[in-house]
């Protein structure tokens, strides 16, 4: 159950009376402008920033022991 021709021509009727040819094309010029200004800001967050590489990773000291380890701590507790 579609909308026909007829359909849309009524419905844009009552949007042009309610809301006024004026109106419409404020709105449609603020959403370009937005449209405008999110590209901008996603190609400035994307070359603004420098690129930093990650920390180094600390060895933890609660690793697990090694075999080394191991072998040195039973040969030292015998």
């Amino acid at each position: 159950m579609g909308l026909s021709l007829p359909h849309i021509l009524v419905l844009a009727v009552v949007v042009l009376v309610l809301f006024g040819r004026g109106r419409i094309s404020e709105m449609m010029g603020d959403f370009g402008k937005g449209i405008k200004s999110f590209k901008q800001g996603m190609a400035d967050e994307t070359t603004d920033r420098p690129v930093t590489p990650p920390p180094a990773q600390i060895p933890s000291q609660t690793a697990a022991p090694t075999s080394e380890q191991t072998v040195d701590q039973t040969t030292k507790s015998q």
